[in-house]
């Protein structure tokens, strides 16, 4: 999966496409109003720099930074990243510098490259860990939501093992929801047996939001060595041939829950971005779209206004859970 080093549109000027869309593209998420519902997911886009190299991220209606934890982590063994048919495996394990220096080095350098509030990622290994982070940031103004991953698929002895368990979701949503006044969103795992169950349990422990899905658990193995490509074993299968199944989760989710959805799970051009809010969510999140094509967030807000256009939609939250 090569990476497009350089798509820039001649002539075309991203503040332009910024200032140029109107309301149409505009939802909200908690009282935290976006100019557009697509966010960069967590794992996908760093903490923006690189991208900002690239185009005016300021585009975009927020992204969720670099998963983060209380102590840095090196992360898993190498290789980590595998292809597969329409998509990709990873197996990362929340590579991070740690909560203490993303605050005192990368959220100042932020505000340089990006004025919106941003969506903090935050995991942990017990509750404890994830009321540490969400307390830090807290106190920070950069910050508009904390996205609270529950669900990584590659991360042994913490991660996904809260997500999968209803009362264990619930114990971190209120531990989060403890220390911290900004809307919390929990990232639901999608490797259970009835996700719904997973996302009452946060609704009722007091969640602002879900995000949804996670990656899903896969794996490859090397013919020559006939030996699992990824040090790991196993690792998150995410990209386009997960659409569906994200797709279905998102509408069961948003059919039994009140609060509002992030979607994600595949999402690759406009009429994905329509699809998954008809589906019922009210904002997207585009992963490793960005690692094959890093103008692709740009391009689906470039492209939302014509689709739409196409199916006859006025403004997009209106589109919000219209299929349920």
């Amino acid at each position: 999966m090569a990476c497009v080093t350089d798509k820039k549109t001649p002539g075309r000027s991203d503040t332009g496409l910024r200032t140029g869309l109107g309301t149409r593209l505009r939802v909200e998420l908690c009282g935290l109003t976006l100019d557009n519902p697509v966010i960069p997911a967590s794992g996908c886009f760093g903490y923006g720099k690189e991208f900002a190299e690239l185009y005016d991220i300021n585009i975009l209606g927020s992204f969720s930074f670099k998963g983060t934890t209380k102590e840095p982590r090196f992360g898993n063994d190498t290789p980590r990243i595998a292809e597969a048919p329409s998509g990709m495996l990873n197996s990362v394990g929340l590579q991070n510098p740690g909560i203490e220096h993303v605050i005192s080095h990368e959220l100042p350098e932020m505000k340089r490259y990006f004025t919106k509030k941003v969506i903090a990622n935050i995991s942990g290994f017990s509750e404890y860990e994830y009321a540490y982070c969400a307390e830090k940031l807290d106190k920070e103004d950069q910050i508009g939501i904390i996205e609270v991953n529950v669900s990584c698929p590659n991360v042994h002895g913490g991660g996904m093992s809260f997500g999968t368990d209803p009362s264990s979701a619930a114990k971190v949503t209120r531990a989060v929801k403890s220390v911290t006044s900004k809307p919390v969103f929990i990232k639901l795992s999608p490797n259970v047996s009835d996700i719904t169950e997973i996302a009452r349990a946060c609704e009722d422990a007091g969640a602002d939001g879900l995000s949804l899905i996670n990656t899903l658990l896969g794996m490859r193995i090397d013919l020559n060595k006939k030996r699992p490509v990824l040090a790991n074993r196993f690792g998150g299968f995410s990209g386009p041939a997960v659409f569906p199944v994200a797709l279905r989760m998102v509408y069961q989710t948003a059919s039994a829950v009140k609060i509002p959805i992030i979607g994600m799970g595949g999402i690759s051009k406009a009429e994905d971005v329509i699809e998954m809010m008809l589906a019922g969510a009210s904002a997207v999140q585009v992963g490793c779209a960005n690692l094959t094509d890093p103008y692709v967030c740009r391009d689906i807000i470039r492209d939302l206004p014509a689709v739409m256009d196409r199916y006859n939609i006025k403004n997009l939250k209106d589109v919000i859970g219209g299929a349920i």
